[in-house]
C-alpha cells in the first residue's frame, strides 16, 4: 500500500518523537534505575505512535513509525543497542497487527495494541535473553520474580502471583497509554481540524 508525500512526512515525524523519546528519556531512566522504566518508556512510545494512526488511519502506519523510531535508536549514547531496537520494532508490530485486525480506528483496539505492546516488555527478555545472549531461561525466570516480587512487596513463594500482577501491572500501564493516545489525538485533530487555513500569499 502507498502512502502519499503527506502521510509519510507526518509518519516520519511521529517516528522521529519515538526515537527522541527514546535516546533523551530511555538514557535518564537507565541511569536513574526507576523500577518499570521499560515499560514506562514503551508506554510513552507507543502513545506517540497510536497518535499517529489517528492522523494516518492506514494499514501499516503504526510499523512504519515504529521502523523510524528503530532507525533514530542507532544514534543513541553507548552503540548500537540490539534489545532496544527489537523492542520498539515488536512493540509497533504488535499494535499494528491489533490496530489492522481492527480496521478502522476504535478505542477498545487503542487500549489493547497498547497493553500488548507494553507487555511485549516483559516477554522480550525471554526471546532476546535465550536467543541473542545465551541466557538460561530459568535465569530470566528468577530475574523476573525478582523484579516483581521487590516492586510488589511480596515473599518469593509469591512468585507466580508476583509474576501475573507484574505482567498485569505492564497491561494496565499500555492500556492507560492507548486510551491517552486516543482521546488526546482526537482532541488535537479535532483543533487542526477547526483552525483556520493560512491564507496564500
Amino acid at each position: 500500500m502507498r502512502f502519499s508525500t503527506r502521510e509519510l512526512v507526518t509518519m516520519a515525524v511521529f517516528g522521529a518523537l519515538w526515537g527522541a523519546l527514546e535516546i533523551s528519556l530511555g538514557a535518564v531512566l537507565k541511569a536513574l534505575h526507576l523500577p518499570l522504566s521499560g515499560a514506562l518508556l514503551a508506554t510513552a512510545g507507543l502513545t506517540i505512535a497510536l497518535i499517529a494512526r489517528l492522523f494516518v488511519p492506514r494499514v501499516g502506519a503504526t510499523l512504519f513509525v515504529g521502523v523510524v523510531a528503530t532507525i533514530l535508536k542507532l544514534f543513541s549514547i553507548g552503540g548500537v543497542l540490539i534489545g532496544p531496537m527489537i523492542g520498539i520494532l515488536a512493540e509497533a508490530l504488535l499494535a499494528e497487527v491489533v490496530l489492522s485486525l481492527a480496521g478502522r480506528p476504535r478505542r477498545p483496539a487503542f487500549l489493547l495494541a497498547g497493553a500488548l505492546g507494553v507487555a511485549w516488555t516483559v516477554v522480550q527478555p525471554f526471546v532476546t535473553g535465550a536467543l541473542l545472549f545465551g541466557r538460561d531461561v530459568l535465569e530470566i525466570w528468577l530475574d523476573l520474580v525478582g523484579q516483581a516480587t521487590g516492586l510488589l512487596g511480596l515473599p518469593g513463594s509469591a512468585a507466580p502471583l508476583a509474576a501475573a500482577a507484574f505482567a498485569g501491572l505492564h497491561l494496565f500501564l499500555g492500556a492507560a497509554g492507548g486510551w491517552l493516545a486516543w482521546q488526546a489525538g482526537r482532541q488535537l485533530s479535532g483543533r487542526l481540524a477547526s483552525a483556520p487555513a493560512v491564507p496564500k500569499l
